[in-house]
């Protein structure tokens, strides 16, 4: 099986109140989409990109799935001791190269998939199927475990929402109930509704203290391909191994000159680096200054620079 892009949600500001629609968690993990072709599972995320060797506990798809071939669709989380999915702690799983460390941290980090949707089943593609259908299909095929669970569907998305809100989880997706699949598309019969804000940015800069860095520099590409400064941070879920280990890549990359082209303030101590490393950044709003309030590091991801563009969803 070829991996596709997988269907996203467009960003909303309002929940949609008819019956046409309905509500479901937006999970702060990993896009992870899982084919089965009756005799090997592999899975990919978005990108695109095999994190089949990643997560064992998903591999033996008979045991929590009927189907004779499928794909599905879903998100891997991992919770923190909160209870509360966490990007930063999947990510120690999603991030590994390494199968042999694999073992060692499975137990430091379990997952759980969450699925969403399925695409094709027993052979056929059901993408054109309407989505409250592909979600009986769903109901019918997964058998629930540790590691694998079904995404509820609520009604009320604005009652789903308070209850977000006040768990300070990312937010919600509500999807339309007719509405098909559409394979490496974002369209408007799915949109999300997001309590916290985030988007992925590349590190153009940074800071030392005691030889280690303690703040980044944060930068966006504009549409005309210039890389734009929107904020620095050195706050959010890094442990002080990570801060080590973020200035050993940081150093090699450093440059002389700003690879930013507007100014980036009061940095005057700041060392530069040729834009390589991304990073997911939580933050409150955008200034009118058009930077980052309040931005923390949720984690390092698996993306290019140059896909880390300043649009107006973010």
């Amino acid at each position: 099986m070829k991996p596709i892009t997988p269907m996203e949600p467009k960003m909303a500001a309002r929940i949609p109140t008819t019956s046409d629609w309905t509500a479901q968690i937006k999970w702060d993990g990993v896009h992870v989409l899982t084919y089965y072709d009756g005799r090997e599972a592999h899975l990919f995320n978005r990108k695109r990109r095999e994190r089949t060797l990643n997560y064992p506990e998903l591999t033996n798809v008979p045991s929590y799935c009927s189907a004779h071939s499928v794909i599905l669709d879903g998100e891997i989380i991992s919770l923190a001791d909160d209870g509360r999915p966490s990007f930063h702690k999947v990510m120690k799983r999603d991030g590994i190269r390494n199968p042999s460390r694999i073992p060692a941290i499975q137990s430091q980090v379990p997952i759980t998939y969450m699925i969403f949707d399925v695409l094709f089943y027993n052979g056929e593609w059901v993408t054109d199927q309407p989505f409250k259908e592909r979600q009986k299909l769903l109901s019918n095929i997964i058998i629930p475990n540790e590691h694998v669970q079904l995404v509820r569907s609520h009604d009320d998305g604005e009652a789903l929402f308070d209850a977000i809100k006040q768990t300070g989880m990312e937010g919600i997706v509500m999807k339309q109930l007719d509405s098909r699949y559409y394979i490496g598309e974002k369209n408007e019969v799915w949109i999300k509704i997001k309590n916290t804000r985030d988007l992925i940015a590349a590190i153009g800069g940074f800071t030392l203290r005691d030889g280690i860095v303690n703040s980044i520099l944060l930068g966006l590409y504009d549409r005309s391909g210039e890389f734009i400064y929107i904020g620095h941070t050195g706050t959010g879920k890094l442990s002080v191994l990570e801060w080590r280990e973020l200035t050993k890549q940081l150093l090699p990359l450093e440059i002389k000159q700003p690879p930013f082209i507007n100014s980036v303030g009061r940095h005057s101590d700041a060392h530069w680096v040729k834009p390589h490393i991304t990073a997911k950044i939580h933050f409150a709003e955008w200034t009118e200054g058009q930077k980052l309030r309040q931005p923390s590091i949720q984690a390092f991801v698996d993306v290019p620079p140059t896909e880390c563009v300043l649009v107006e969803e973010t």
